[in-house]
């Protein structure tokens, strides 16, 4: 080799983006010990407003980690909503058994930073201002061009995990194919605006002079919809969406005055607004085209594919961060393992297996929700049916169940009504086994007490914690839990160790 050959560094797993998806799963990484590094073309974490919000089981995953109650501000367990959206109508969950439905606001700018911070703190590279801009792959691992601030330069990996959003670099040099349909039949314009806060609503809405009351989020109307919603104070946003009028020239800026045309459009009405003060940016800005798509293949070889790189859909109902946040969730501990040396046979398989399916759930009621908004007396028809279907708990059940990810069941190989599952809030003593889940590490839960279990579990001491504490109302004997918070074994009486050794051989490796 010549000796002015650089060698290129190595890192065990590389993730290029370092949003919301990137950053959390780097931290998942370094709770199990591995050190990855994360790649960021932008030198900063951007302000641009995305999601405002995570919706469903994604919640209870960081209140697994910890973080539920950093985000919020307030001490305990999520409390599921008694409302939330669907297609823009407003269902009630205020009948619901087990209502899955956990709501947690925070803007996507802030979410990064915080995570980031964890990262961090966690020991992760996060090399802000370089960029993934060409790899190639082998059998054993990925070799990455990367173009920093000082050049260009290789980096020699494991496993690269592409983070990187809806028009992913990774995925289209991994080849891997992306189809799903492209909707080119509407236009969505929004802004945050500033206006008198005389017009606000008590119900978070807006009362618009001439037309009357709107809620707040989704409005659908004939003509449109129209979106109102104050999350932050004194800087509402207001959205519109219309069937496309004439064609718009690419990189033609939205105004508020073209806003306001729409508004008007949709409403019938004049709405006065102003451009809002303070440093931006305002969330200005058209959309055109709505892909619903999802990659063929979540992996290909060393590569590994997650969130919008994965799966890019309408963010009505706020499915985004919870299909991508449990996509890390899911991945994290099975590359950990692989580069551990303790994954059985076909593990990394199972990211595949698992999750390919839950995105096209999500791609489903993702373009029904769009159906339902469409303007038109049948689509009007249609809502007044949907509308009075579900004020049968039942009903509005499932489709809280379908929202939330909660009827997301993994193919175990347990047959008890618990394996699969995201673990119910179980109370093990005075904690819950959600408390049991903060440094992302397997657990065999006994709650009777006894030394079956754990005698059970004796090989698998090195990597799978063990909690026995006798507690009498609790419906199950045992849970063997994931890291990623599914329930991988489950037994109703003490005693029963059947299966156990088997679930903790699939999923963790053979006993030491």
């Amino acid at each position: 080799m010549p000796e002015n050959t650089v060698m290129p560094e190595n890192a065990e797993v590389v993730i290029s983006g370092a949003g919301p998806n990137g950053l959390m799963l780097a931290a998942e990484l370094a709770l199990a010990g591995i050190r990855p590094v994360v790649l960021e073309r932008l030198p900063e974490p951007s302000d641009e407003p995305k999601a405002n919000g995570m919706v469903g089981q994604v919640v209870r995953f960081l209140d697994q980690r910890g973080l539920y109650e950093e985000i919020s501000g307030r001490a305990g367990p999520p409390h599921p909503a008694p409302a939330f959206f669907f297609g823009g109508m407003t269902l009630s969950f205020a009948e619901v058994v087990d209502n899955p439905v956990h709501l947690l606001p925070i803007p996507q700018p802030k979410l990064v930073r915080l995570l980031d911070k964890r990262a961090l703190g966690l020991g992760v590279d996060v090399r802000r201002g370089h960029e993934l801009t060409g790899f190639g792959q082998d059998e054993n691992g990925v070799t990455l061009t990367v173009t920093g601030p000082r050049g260009e330069y290789e980096v020699r990996t494991r496993f690269l995990v592409g983070a990187d959003g809806g028009k992913s670099l990774v995925r289209k040099r991994t080849g891997i194919a992306f189809p799903g349909t492209t909707d080119t039949s509407g236009v969505t314009r929004m802004a945050a605006v500033s206006m008198p806060d005389a017009r606000r609503t008590p119900n978070g809405g807006i009362d618009v002079p001439g037309f009357g009351p709107l809620g707040f989020g989704f409005n659908r109307l004939e003509r449109g919809t129209f979106v109102f919603a104050e999350l932050q104070p004194g800087k509402p946003v207001i959205a519109t969406g219309e069937l496309a009028g004439e064609p718009i020239p690419d990189g033609t800026p939205l105004t508020l005055d073209e806003l306001r045309d729409s508004v008007r459009r949709v409403l019938g009405v004049d709405l006065a607004f102003e451009a809002p003060t303070g440093p931006g940016p305002h969330a200005l800005r058209r959309v055109t085209v709505q892909n619903t798509r999802q990659a063929e293949n979540y992996r290909a070889g060393n590569v590994f594919l997650v969130g919008d790189a994965a799966h890019v859909h309408s963010g009505m109902g706020g499915p985004g961060l919870n299909l991508g946040m449990q996509d890390v969730a899911n991945l994290g501990w099975k590359l950990a393992a692989h580069l551990r040396g303790r994954a059985p046979e076909g593990l990394l398989d199972t990211y595949q297996s698992e999750r390919h399916p839950v995105g096209e759930r999500v791609m489903t009621h993702s373009l029904a929700q769009s159906a339902l908004i469409a303007p038109g007396p049948g689509v009007t028809a249609l809502r007044q049916l949907f509308g009075e279907l579900m004020r049968k708990p039942e009903n509005s059940g499932y489709i809280a169940h379908l929202m939330a990810g909660s009827e997301v069941r993994y193919d175990i190989g347990d047959a008890h009504p618990l394996s699969g599952r995201m673990v119910p809030e179980l109370a093990v003593g005075s904690r819950r086994v959600t408390e049991l889940l903060r440094a992302a590490r397997p657990v065999l839960v006994d709650f009777t007490g006894g030394v079956e279990f754990a005698a059970a579990a004796a090989g698998w001491a090195d990597r799978v914690d063990v909690v026995s504490e006798s507690t009498s109302d609790t419906p199950v004997a045992a849970v063997l839990v994931r890291p990623d918070g599914y329930v991988a074994w489950a037994a109703d009486r003490p005693q029963e160790t059947d299966g156990l050794r088997e679930a903790l051989t699939r999923w963790f490796g053979a006993a030491a």
